[in-house]
């Protein structure tokens, strides 16, 4: 008998030390944006390229995957929606750099880029006020299922959607200061 419970606990400290975890990982962002992700708007003179992001060990039951950018410094009262693609098929692990660029064609054609804060559809770079660092929270949401919506959805209404669709998410922080 004591056998049989010592086993019981080894089988689940190895399967539990095995279980692998959602991670969102970036070539491009190492904690600081660089002049590459930094907008070429509101004063910024960046590149506005989105940075390379892949994740790994998605959970079971994901039907499809969503990333956002959000700055919850932004002076706004509000904070301000970056990047919002969702939609994005579940058998995708990464978007490339410069995804973000709807004219380039770089993000799986299933998915949809919503408009920014800043009014226009894709990636948007962090430009925040001189001398004032902000956090930029990237997040990837594995989906119970792709979201019933279009590109006319604002950002805050499908992070609503996304609180109810999500099975697990994965962040990292980038910092931008100018």
């Amino acid at each position: 008998m004591k056998r049989t419970i010592a086993g019981i606990i080894l089988l689940t400290a190895v399967t539990a030390a095995s279980a692998q975890t959602f991670t969102l990982k970036s070539n491009d962002v190492g904690g600081q944006a660089t002049q590459k992700q930094f907008a070429n708007v509101f004063g910024c003179n960046g590149e506005n390229i989105s940075p390379q992001l892949s994740w790994e060990n998605p959970p079971a039951g994901t039907q499809s995957f969503a990333v956002t950018i959000y700055d919850k410094d932004a002076p706004t009262g509000s904070g301000f929606w970056h990047w919002v693609i969702f939609n994005i098929p579940a058998d995708v692990r990464e978007l490339k750099s410069g995804a973000g660029d709807i004219s380039k064609g770089l993000a799986p054609k299933e998915a949809i880029q919503i408009k920014t804060d800043a009014g226009t559809p894709g990636y948007v770079g962090p430009c925040p006020p001189p001398g004032a660092p902000h956090e930029y929270l990237i997040t990837v949401f594995a989906l119970k299922s792709k979201l019933n919506l279009d590109q006319t959805a604002t950002p805050a209404y499908v992070g609503f959607n996304l609180h109810f669709q999500s099975i697990e998410r994965a962040s990292i922080v980038m910092y931008g200061k100018r």
